[in-house]
């Protein structure tokens, strides 16, 4: 796990259908757990309780790259460290499985983008450990350099300050009046 740049785990989401409760939508969609190492699925029902029903909605592969190690440290020391799920309006009566991610940066991309929703799901504590794992193998911590300022004098020369088309000295904020010109005659 030292020298590998990505890492990829199947993960199963489960999701839970219930009534709506506008009349705008009929049912509500939200994805409530995670299944780690989970084999592939469509939507197959595994929890009925009268009209409420969960679904393995599908398995996703969940990807961590080295180069995100400080968004998955942050994820962790939440206090409750999450998955998130990105789910997208399908063409039909279920969402589409978008993406799942360890990276609260990421999800926040989603969220501002406003066309996805984005679920926050609890890690299981194999998964946490499993991330904690990677970020603990690439994780280097960035000293932050503070950019330093040009020794250049900019406030020796006041631009702007005035019109140079105006001959005048007394009242260097005038505005140019009509340029005149000689008639020929």
């Amino acid at each position: 796990m030292a020298d590998e740049k990505m890492i990829s785990m199947p993960l199963g989401v489960v999701v839970r259908k219930t009534p709506g409760v506008t009349r705008w939508a009929s049912w509500s969609w939200r994805a409530i757990a995670v299944l780690p190492g989970a084999d592939t699925a469509d939507w197959r029902e595994m929890r009925r309780e009268s009209e409420a029903v969960e679904y393995h909605a599908g398995t996703l592969p969940l990807e961590l790259f080295r180069t995100d190690t400080e968004a998955y440290l942050n994820g962790l020391t939440d206090p409750v460290p999450s998955i998130y799920v990105i789910l997208r309006d399908g063409s039909g009566d279920t969402p589409l499985l978008h993406k799942v991610t360890a990276s609260p940066y990421e999800a926040q991309d989603y969220l501002d983008s406003g066309e996805e929703e984005v679920e926050k799901v609890p890690m299981p504590e194999g998964l946490v450990a499993w991330i904690k794992e990677f970020v603990e193998a690439h994780h280097k911590d960035e000293v932050f350099i503070k950019r330093r300022r040009d020794r250049q004098r900019v406030d020796l020369k006041e631009d702007g300050k005035g019109d140079a088309r105006v001959r005048q000295t007394a009242d260097v904020y005038r505005a140019p009046g009509p340029v005149r010109t000689k008639r020929l005659q």
